[in-house]
């Protein structure tokens, strides 16, 4: 780069224009509301406000998972949150997550009504009340909260590193891309490794680990995020490859990553979730197509 074109920070940062981007609009150095915005709730106990990232998709992959087993009890009504048109901010969205980050949890079965937000907060949450998808065992429940919070603490560096540099930024810039591209990279090969080792990431059992690590690694390795799967190889990392496409083939799953989607394949989107037989009346392609 350039000495003439070579950014310089000033003594003092201030807000003076939209950082540039695809999310520009929707970026600000402040929280808290900036409309009055009710929330809509529905006839069950969990009441979910989202939207199909994969921090969304998380989070209804578990709720499908759960009713699989039988916990009717986990029936819930999944609300869309329109991140680009600033819903997040709503005063009814920051009552519930300060943060206003997608996705947030209601749970109205408790005496009060318990606000849960922060997707592996949610997972823990759900898996805790439920009784499934987090062993008992205190050595293989430790593994897969290891593996929960690595999720946490790695995917960041997937998405707001290499997802925005390499696809969302206004400008394409090596130095940034190259940065996040070693780490997303290093990322999957210590997925690869253990994947070598066991099945699932906590082990022989299917998780909350892997639930909440697939929307983010298995969809990346399946070509799913960011058209980025030619450009990392994602070939080469056989085992998470083989772990990608078995979540992949798991009708829960198959269903979870319906729920609140507003992109791709029409009958791959169900915009909001109240029941059940949604997925079968109420994708995008069967309304668009009664009207």
């Amino acid at each position: 780069m350039s000495q003439e074109t070579e950014y310089v920070p000033p003594r003092v940062w201030t807000w003076e224009k939209a950082s540039g981007g695809t999310f520009a609009s929707i970026n600000r150095p402040i929280a808290g509301p900036t409309h009055e915005q009710s929330l809509p709730v529905g006839a069950h106990p969990l009441q979910l406000y989202s939207l199909a990232t994969p921090n969304g998709v998380k989070v209804t992959v578990l709720l499908e998972e759960l009713l699989a087993l039988g916990h009717t009890q986990a029936e819930y009504d999944a609300w869309l949150i329109k991140i680009g048109d600033g819903d997040q901010f709503g005063s009814g969205f920051v009552e519930i997550n300060p943060n206003s980050k997608i996705p947030a949890l209601v749970d109205y079965s408790t005496p009060k009504p318990t606000r849960v937000f922060e997707s592996g907060s949610i997972l823990f949450y759900l898996a805790e009340r439920f009784g499934d998808f987090l062993p008992r065992d205190p050595a293989k429940r430790t593994e897969a909260l290891n593996w929960l919070f690595w999720q946490m603490g790695s995917a960041p560096y997937l998405g707001g590193g290499f997802g925005h540099f390499y696809a969302y930024a206004p400008e394409k810039l090596e130095y940034p891309i190259d940065r996040f591209t070693m780490e997303v990279k290093r990322q999957l090969d210590v997925l690869d490794r253990r994947l070598a080792e066991v099945p699932y990431l906590a082990g022989d059992t299917y998780t909350i680990a892997d639930i909440a690590n697939w929307p983010w690694y298995g969809q990346l390795a399946l070509g799913r995020l960011y058209d980025a799967g030619e450009f990392l190889q994602v070939q080469d990392y056989q085992h998470v490859q083989r772990w990608a496409r078995e979540i992949d083939a798991r009708p829960a799953v198959q269903r979870g990553r319906m729920v609140n989607r507003t992109f791709g394949d029409p009958d791959m989107q169900l915009h909001e979730r109240h029941d059940a037989s949604d997925f079968k009346h109420k994708t995008q392609d069967k309304l668009t197509s009664s009207v």
